[in-house]
């Protein structure tokens, strides 16, 4: 371990492991250590006896629920945008050899009390139940204005510059009604908060043509995909990367405490009386509790059943996204559901999460509405965890610290956290013109 690194990473969650994957890629020489004997950190996956273990303080779970090993219970689930940043990202250093992906079956809204689908097209906006009929025309017509639009051809723009034109602006010209901008800003443009009815709309309309585009990509009920067995592979299949590019993994390396020099520059990691040298350390704010800030607190439930939620055609894996307004809340909520049809659980059983920003002093009672679109469950676990971003000065001391997961079920916040890092990190922006035809293997 006595060895010189440019970068050592800690911790192999799932936005460290990017980082080191990436970086690995690109010729640099990393240490990749976790205090932990398993890959993931926050973001592990556990089978059912580990679930157990870490919600009921027992070894064993019981024997109805099925074979523990059966159960890749992911902690920190997200779905993938089909064609969006993260899938690139997967794509440029080329994991995807290591993963097998499937679409996911439904993406649903919560809106006026009812669970329903996502419409993203002219011809959705016409066949769905969310709006009258008046409404669903002028829907159909703002989804062909954002289909259309292309920043470089003015005759689409209806005489509107979206970098200027906020998106408030830019929806009051097709009159919608306040539900339709709900849905559209949270469940389409998978915007966490109202900011963005106030910023240029430009951001927004790439977003819902991205939505749209990874709709299109797998001709399934959502854009989003998800890898067989779960988000656990991933860590691993970066692992597996970065030994091909001669980068080294280390697990099970207790302390993990970073030094550094009179200035207050990092100058390694030690760990069991060894000291690894390097110039820049990568980790997960537990590896440097004095440099990160409390931010809030997410609060979750996590449920086993036997069938598919309520009101989502049978879905087998599907999110819904409570918008924070339906809600009277600040904060949106989110449910993701995964099942044996994605290898995450045994035959007949799915694994559903309900998440959420704590807003008061009782999380479990907030979690209440999404609880109650689930139906009736077999088990259900609650778990609360503290979020933190670094407040320390990356020039000055070398260390780049991931912000922790938020609630949201898809990967949008995470990935732009992992980029904006590697381009601290390294200087440069991510090429992220690749063939997304190489991440197919989601096709059935």
């Amino acid at each position: 371990m006595d060895e010189e690194y440019e970068v050592i990473v800690l911790g192999t969650g799932l936005k460290e492991c990017i980082l080191s994957g990436l970086l690995s890629v690109d010729g640099i020489k990393v240490l990749h250590m976790d205090r932990n004997d398993y890959y993931g950190g926050e973001s592990t996956s556990l089978n059912l006896n580990q679930l157990w273990k870490k919600f009921r303080g027992e070894e064993k779970a019981p024997a109805h629920l099925g074979s523990s090993r059966d159960y890749n219970v992911d902690m920190m689930p997200k779905f993938m945008m089909a064609n969006g940043k993260l899938v690139r990202v997967l794509i440029h250093t080329d994991v995807t050899k290591y993963l097998s992906f499937k679409a996911v079956d439904g993406s649903y809204v919560f809106v006026k009390g009812k669970v329903q689908k996502v419409p993203a097209t002219p011809m959705e906006a016409l066949k769905s139940p969310l709006m009258g009929i008046f409404e669903k025309r002028r829907a159909g017509k703002f989804f062909s204005y954002v289909q259309e639009y292309d920043e470089k051809d003015p005759k689409t723009h209806n005489g509107m510059d979206l970098r200027r034109v906020t998106t408030k602006e830019l929806i009051a010209t097709f009159g919608l009604g306040e539900d339709t901008i709900d849905f559209i800003g949270h469940a389409v443009a998978l915007h966490c908060n109202d900011n963005h009815l106030h910023q240029p709309a430009y951001d927004t309309v790439m977003r819902m043509k991205l939505y749209a585009e990874s709709l299109a990509r797998f001709q399934g009920g959502s854009p989003y995909i998800y890898p067989l067995y779960g988000l656990g592979e991933l860590p691993q299949a970066f692992a597996r990367l970065s030994a091909v590019y001669g980068g080294t993994y280390m697990l099970n390396k207790p302390e993990c405490k970073v030094e550094f020099d009179e200035e207050g520059k990092v100058t390694g990691v030690t760990s069991e009386g060894e000291t690894a040298k390097c110039k820049k350390v990568v980790c997960d704010p537990s590896y440097l509790p004095n440099k990160v800030r409390k931010i809030g607190r997410v609060a979750r439930a996590i449920a086993i059943m036997s069938h598919p939620i309520p009101n989502t055609n049978d879905s087998h894996s599907v999110q819904v996204i409570l918008p924070q307004k339906q809600l009277g809340r600040k904060s949106d909520m989110y449910v993701f559901c995964c099942s044996y049809s994605h290898n995450v659980a045994p035959k007949g059983k799915f694994i559903a999460f309900v998440s959420t920003d704590a807003e008061t002093d009782n999380p479990q009672s907030e979690l209440k509405p999404g609880i109650d679109l689930l139906g009736p469950v077999d088990e259900l676990f609650f778990d609360i965890y503290d979020r933190y971003e670094p407040v320390n000065e990356p020039t000055l001391d070398n260390c780049f610290i991931s912000t922790s997961y938020d609630a949201t079920t898809h990967f949008d916040t995470t990935v732009v956290d992992v980029l904006n890092m590697y381009k601290l990190i390294t200087g440069k922006e991510l090429d992220l013109s690749v063939d997304l035809n190489a991440a197919s293997a989601a096709e059935e």
